[in-house]
């Protein structure tokens, strides 16, 4: 019930995004580092004290020292003023330290968990995404969360008390006084309410903007040879000119809002001081009024000034932020796509039998890519996937990955439904190995042994040896300390994919799916590599898509795929000999190959 009438008033206050997610946020981070609040709030209270208590000494200050004109006065206010000093600013390093590290462990586990469910989820999920905007919801979203739990934090502990304690040692000292003082604050309140949904609006632009930045440099960066190849620097140029003018005008736009409450408190805060001014120097010229009460209210005021303004422009500040943080929540709030339950059982491999049966499947409605699809691939032997682009090869190394699942139909290994045993265990008993080679930042070594860190340097060797990487390995200076830098950019085609087979000798799994590594390569490279494929196929269940048909004349079964659907099966010289559809895509090949040699 509580909790309810706290968002009832935060929807009012701040919109419906600060309904849902500020009590997210205190229910979550804020119940975690309850302790370490409280003794923020507990630094905030003896600055707010501290000044409160300075401004109310200001009458004595006046009144015995300066009209009275007691010696002694000076030393004990004076005293006491220093100590409230040194206790206002041991209390603002002790809040300024303690916010500062709840705040930047708020951040990490935001940041953590963001990356956490990232990793949860499956294939789909990135299919539309790009990753700059991961990148950005990672750094804004994380840093608003911890900058709303702040604002409120400050707001109450520090800023309202103060402004309460200062309030009450106005009223003490004059009533009437304190106002005139404080007639404008309502005012202020009130005007800046009517900037919070600019401010929103503005930030979302913001915020779409530095994703689209983000987007065109990484892109930039990890397409530089095309954007020289095909001198698009000028085109490049001007586009990200205009992403970066977007973000800029949105940034301009927003500290124009935001900074509109300047201006209001200024002079308001002016009319406030002009008739304090005017009534206090009436009272005490002719109302024969000492003039300690008239500097403390003044000094009370003048104080009040910063706490009243972080105030007043605390929904702007609120709204900003609370944007950065529905973008981060938008991606936390995806359930897991992987998320499985702990007690499924594990994969058992004993010969590495694959069976798919009347498998149906298509990655949007109404467009199917596998109809009733029905294969084998049999223990210890090759099969070999053929046919035209868009025909589904891929598509089945997919879903034998469980990377989606079919809408109809089963998907078997030694008999066991895949869909029925642990993702980890399916995929551990696989070793994949694309044309498109894809290489971690870091180290030859890191590379080969990523998926097995306590693997032993012996065996990264043998590893590397045996797919024929180990000779132009040593040929580096560093050897297998050589940075790869990134995606592999400072080795050659052929190097890279004679490192990712040695990622797979190292994996050692009995089912091994090749999605062709020799078709990017030139002819040296693409023998070289496929020794390495001929050695690491040797006792495992293997399944390969081919884009070249010489890479797979001695399949043990070949299975020629079109729509969805497969057409013809068979070794090579079977299929040969029955001049249908593999004949064809073996005559133009090697027709090619015959016409370019000659």
């Amino acid at each position: 019930m509580l909790m309810d009438r706290i968002k009832y008033r935060l929807s009012g206050l701040f919109g419906e995004d600060a309904r849902a997610i500020i009590p997210r946020l205190l229910a979550a981070s804020g119940r975690r580092y309850a302790g370490r609040y409280l003794l923020a709030l507990f630094f905030m209270l003896l600055v707010a004290g501290s000044t409160s208590f300075s401004a109310y000494l200001m009458k004595d200050v006046v009144n015995k020292i300066f009209v009275e004109g007691r010696e002694w006065a000076i030393w004990a206010l004076g005293g006491t003023l220093v100590a409230l000093s040194a206790v206002k600013g041991f209390s603002a390093y002790g809040q300024a330290v303690t916010l500062g590290k709840i705040g930047t462990r708020i951040i990490a586990d935001y940041q953590n968990r963001l990356y956490d469910n990232l990793l949860k989820q499956g294939i789909p999920f990135f299919a539309g995404r790009h990753s700059s905007e991961f990148l950005n919801r990672l750094n804004s979203g994380a840093n608003g969360a911890r900058q709303i739990l702040q604002i409120l934090i400050t707001t109450l502990g520090r800023d309202l008390v103060t402004l309460i304690g200062l309030v009450a040692v106005m009223v003490i000292q004059d009533a009437l006084l304190a106002f005139i003082c404080l007639v404008a604050m309502p005012i202020a309140v009130m005007g800046v309410r009517q900037l919070i949904r600019r401010t929103r609006n503005i930030v979302k632009r913001q915020f779409i903007g530095s994703g689209k930045v983000l987007q065109a440099m990484q892109e930039t960066i990890q397409g530089i040879r095309v954007v020289k190849a095909f001198t698009m620097e000028d085109d490049l140029r001007t586009r990200m000119q205009g992403h970066i003018k977007e973000v800029e005008q949105a940034t301009n736009k927003l500290t124009r809002v935001s900074s509109r409450t300047t201006p209001l408190m200024e002079m308001l805060g002016g009319f406030a001081v002009a008739g304090a001014v005017m009534y206090a120097g009436l009272g005490v010229l002719k109302g024969g009024r000492m003039p300690g009460e008239f500097f403390s209210v003044i000094t009370a005021l003048l104080l009040a000034y910063e706490p009243a303004k972080r105030l007043a422009r605390v929904n702007i500040d609120l709204a900003a932020n609370l944007t950065y943080v529905r973008f981060l929540f938008d991606v936390l709030d995806n359930k897991p796509a992987e998320e499985e339950p702990a007690n499924l059982p594990k994969l058992r491999v004993e010969g590495g039998k694959i069976e798919f049966r009347d498998v149906d499947f298509g990655y949007r409605p109404d467009e199917p890519v596998l109809r009733r699809f029905s294969m084998t691939a049999e223990p210890g032997e090759t099969t070999a996937l053929v046919g035209p682009s868009g025909a589904g090869k891929s598509t089945i190394m997919a879903l034998l990955e469980r990377y989606y699942d079919p809408q109809s139909g089963s998907i078997l290994i030694d008999g066991q439904e895949i869909t029925k045993v642990s993702r980890r265990s399916l995929r551990d008993a696989m070793a994949y190995v694309s044309q498109e080679v894809f290489l971690f930042s870091g180290t030859i070594r890191d590379n080969i042994a990523f998926g097995h860190p306590e693997a032993k340097e012996s065996d990264i060797v043998a590893a590397a040896k045996a797919a024929h990487a180990h000779d132009f390995i040593m040929g580096f200076g560093p050897g297998y300390d050589t940075q790869v830098g990134e995606h592999g950019t400072q080795l050659s085609g052929g190097q890279r994919a004679r490192i990712s087979i040695a990622r797979a000798f190292l994996k050692n799994s009995p089912i091994l799916l090749l999605d062709e590594p020799t078709a990017a390569l030139d002819s040296e490279s693409e023998v070289m590599v496929q020794r390495a494929i001929d050695a690491l196929k040797v006792s495992r269940t293997t399944l390969v898509i081919a884009h070249r048909l010489q890479t797979v004349l001695a399949a043990n079964r070949i299975l020629v795929i079109e729509h969805g659907k497969i057409v013809e099966s068979g070794r090579h010289e079977e299929l040969v000999a029955r001049r249908g559809r593999y004949f064809d895509f073996y005559e133009m090949q090697f027709s090619e190959r015959r016409a370019a040699s000659a």
